[in-house]
């Protein structure tokens, strides 16, 4: 595996090629998705190295004691030995990564292989491609979260364990010194908890950015701005804590806390800054001068974080386990913002690269990101233009199958009985002629029983071997929950039946690919995903109307998705996907029927804190499409409005109620009752159905159905980039 280290001695930073570490017990072997650079940190001990050995010896006089006091007892021959045998070996580089557990070892039960998790320690959570954690340096990711927000989860903690010292209170006023990472966490933590924040940072950038994130005013700590934000906003009595994040060797930070705190003030210091103390200035205010340790209670106790000895929750309430998991969940929820601060994403292999342009001034940063192979793979292989792969559709699939014998019923079997196939599907198959409802399988025995009584089904089951196994049954239906459908579409299409699987087909590139290695090793493309938009009626009649298109269109859609009711399987988002995997398949697919392609580029934007989306898809002709999935919007308004424009032409269509076309001299306008709102379902089940008895090709071909599929899994993938995907053919 590959790993980054430092040449202290000689300052080389290299991208080397080590052993893969062992899974030993009390941990887990973590393959890392994302890792984050300290920008503070590591850039100290990156830039100490290029120093020389006086310089060395200048910025570490602590080193250096340890040196004199070594050379006292051991003498200078072994004492030179020692230092320069140490300074002349390769030292890793990271503390805070996100990544998959790859391994468990024994006497770990709270995760497993699979399981996303957040790591921290500067032994442990290094810019490598595998890592072995102990139990109390990691813990889970919450489902809503993504991997390259959770690398951030080490700071944070950071930050958080500062803002502990600092004891804040709501409605209290905060002066941040240094708006780095850190200082820009510490900010938005102590905006979170009810504390106005005013930040002091040199760079306008950084001061501007706090101030978009939440803090009240910024300023260069030089200018009076700071002081006159800090003497409107406290009556002139002065800030309740400071909290000193910055670096350097200048004792401004120490000096502009002693002036702008307020009597008995606290003073916290979580950066590694100068501290001569003005004595008379702490003396007069009696301040409170506190230092952060790190991540928190636990941080260089061998006992908690080697060997896993957690501190009873009764006496210690915040460990730094306990703070990163604190961390992430505000994050989860929006009360932390991490994407503004993510200045590039680049990829694992460019990371000597990187680190040479941090610090050499040419890439200014306030956090930086390393992805790694294994998630460059899902993702795009390019922090700039990434690229995601279409898995190519088998050929020598048969497109038809057997013509029925005359009069011959359609025999369908249903995995599934649900809300939805009860009442979206079931009612407009058990009242169709030529066909007969086979058999009902669910994995509860009540559930078949009610859909059997209620729709005539044959039978009713829960051994859906047995179904797969009956030669009489033609079809399959898939209606089951979003994380089961890739597998049981594999299972039936193996099996040799046609299958209708309610849309997503599937959760991830793997279970794509894996549907479609059961069609090349089938033979059987019999397949059908539940998009039944192109099949409305409104929306039929207004496409023809508007007619071909001579040049590119723009297509908008916006889809008021509401809020779920608390408990809804769709909030499993672990399990199940998010609400867009598993429902956008329906307006993608709706777009690239509109606009006659399958599209060639994602891009997609999120705000912090709700599953709002706004997706903008590419098309071989320069078309654009862009997708509002939205859920903060009213409950009375339509869920569903389209606009689509070209050649002079406006098509629109108002929820499945009504439908218009303006070619520039008339208006085309077609409507229904809302009780007779038609989405499709009908119309794409009696294709179906007529595809199944006829042997003729499906409704929708399958490399549309894939594509479609893969455009919409690339959301999360432009989510995680920050940049528009490119949609290939894998070749």
């Amino acid at each position: 595996m590959k790993q980054v280290v430092q040449n202290y001695k000689s300052g080389e930073l290299a991208l080397l090629d080590v052993p893969v570490p062992g899974c030993k017990p009390g941990g887990v072997l973590v393959r890392t998705a994302y890792s984050l650079i300290s920008t503070g940190t590591e850039l100290m001990k990156v830039s100490e190295a290029g120093m020389s050995m006086l310089g060395k010896a200048r910025s570490r006089p602590d080193q250096v004691a340890k040196v004199v006091q070594s050379v006292a007892t051991n003498g200078v021959p072994a004492t030179y030995r020692k230092v320069m045998g140490k300074l002349d070996s390769y030292t890793p580089l990271g503390y805070s990564l996100c990544g998959v557990v790859e391994q468990v070892g024994d006497g770990i039960d709270d995760v497993k292989a699979g399981d996303l998790v957040a790591c921290a320690g500067n032994e442990h959570a290094l810019h490598a491609e595998l890592n072995w954690v102990p139990k109390n340096l990691y813990t889970p990711v919450p489902d809503s979260l993504a991997p390259r927000h959770a690398a951030f989860g080490t700071v944070g903690s950071i930050a958080l364990q500062g803002v502990r010292q600092g004891e804040s209170r709501l409605g209290e006023v905060a002066l941040v010194v240094g708006l780095g990472l850190i200082g820009q966490l510490v900010a938005q933590l102590l905006t979170a908890s009810g504390v106005r924040v005013v930040g002091a940072d040199p760079d306008p950038a950084r001061c501007e950015l706090a101030e978009r994130l939440g803090a009240v005013a910024c300023g260069d700590p030089a200018s009076p701005a700071v002081e006159s934000a800090v003497a409107e906003l406290t009556d002139g009595h002065g800030v309740d804590q400071v909290y000193l994040a910055a670096g350097g060797g200048s004792n401004q930070p120490v000096e502009l806390a002693a002036r702008l705190c307020r009597d008995r003030g606290r003073v916290v210091d979580i950066g590694k800054c100068r501290l001569d103390l003005p004595w008379n200035a702490y003396y007069e205010k009696e301040l409170d001068v506190r230092f952060s340790r790190s991540y928190g209670p636990g941080r260089y106790d061998p006992e908690y974080e080697i060997e896993g000895r957690d501190y009873p929750i009764g006496y210690v309430r915040w460990t730094e386990r306990r703070n990163l998991a604190c961390f992430l969940d505000l994050v989860a929820r929006g009360r932390v913002d991490v994407e503004p601060l993510i200045t590039r994403t680049a990829d694992f292999d460019d990371a000597v690269e990187t680190y040479q342009r941090l610090k050499d001034g040419e890439l200014k940063a306030v956090a930086v990101l390393f992805r790694y192979p294994e998630q460059v793979a899902e993702d795009g292989p390019s922090a700039d233009a990434p690229v995601v792969s279409v898995p190519v559709v088998p050929g020598g699939a048969r497109s038809s199958a057997p013509v029925r014998a005359a009069k011959t019923p359609v025999r369908l079997a249903f995995v599934g009985a649900g809300n939805y196939a009860t009442s979206m599907l079931l009612p407009h198959l058990a009242e169709r002629d030529g066909v007969e409802l086979s058999t009902v399988v669910t994995t509860t025995a009540l559930s078949a029983a009610n859909a059997q009584r209620k729709f005539g089904f044959r039978e009713a089951t829960t051994d859906l071997d047995a179904v797969l196994g009956d030669a009489s049954v033609d079809a399959v239906f898939v209606v089951t929950r979003h994380s089961s459908h890739a597998e049981l579409t594999r299972k039936a299409l193996l099996a040799g039946k046609a299958v209708f699987v309610e849309k997503p087909l599937a959760l991830t590139s793997q279970e794509l690919t894996g549907v479609l290695d059961a069609v090349e090793e089938s033979g059987n493309d019999r397949l059908q995903v539940g998009f039944n938009r192109r099949f409305a009626p409104l929306l039929q009649e207004a496409r023809k109307r508007f007619g071909a298109r001579t040049g590119p269109a723009s297509l908008r859609y916006l889809v008021n998705a509401g809020r779920l009711d608390h408990g809804s399987w769709y909030l499993q988002q672990g399990t199940e996907g998010s609400r867009f995997a598993g429902e956008g398949g329906h307006f993608v697919d709706t777009a690239s029927w509109l606009l006659g392609a399958d599209p060639v580029s994602v891009y997609a934007l999120a705000p912090s804190g709700n599953e709002d989306l706004q997706v903008v898809l590419g098309y071989p002709d320069g078309s654009t499409a862009t997708i509002s999935y939205v859920t903060t919007g009213a409950a009375g308004f339509p869920k569903e409005t389209l606009d689509l424009v070209a050649d002079g032409k406006v098509l629109q269509l108002d929820d499945f109620v009504r439908s218009s076309v303006y070619d520039g001299r008339k208006r085309w306008v077609s409507s229904r009752l809302p009780k007779a709102r038609d989405k499709g379902q009908a119309g794409e089940l009696a294709a179906f159905v007529r595809a199944v008895r006829s042997g003729g090709p499906m409704p929708v071909p399958l490399r549309s159905l894939v594509a479609t599929t893969a455009a919409t899994l690339a959301v999360r993938a432009a989510l995680a980039g920050g940049a528009p995907v490119t949609l290939a053919e894998a070749r």
